[in-house]
């Protein structure tokens, strides 16, 4: 971080202490995209819930579990169970 100036230190910094809430809400928004898209946009969409979900510290046997049957409900209970 040598080459940041200060004001771009602290930019980078409140970035990754806000780094669980931001995942968060990416979540929220991806959950309710699922609800709505059909076919090879609901199929892209799946492909970013599991980083998501690692940066969230959820358990990989869960990850796989929710991947596996793609049921946008188990992503809301997370979502609950997060919130």
């Amino acid at each position: 971080m040598a080459d940041h100036s200060p004001y771009q230190k602290k930019i980078i910094r409140r970035y990754y202490d806000n780094l669980s809430s931001i995942s968060l809400n990416r979540l929220q928004e991806l959950t309710t995209e699922l609800y709505l898209a059909e076919g090879k946009k609901q199929d892209k969409l799946w492909t970013q819930v599991g980083p998501i979900l690692q940066k969230l510290e959820v358990p990989q046997g869960r990850i796989d579990h929710i991947l596996a049957k793609k049921d946008v409900k188990l992503i809301a209970e997370i979502v609950r169970e997060l919130t």
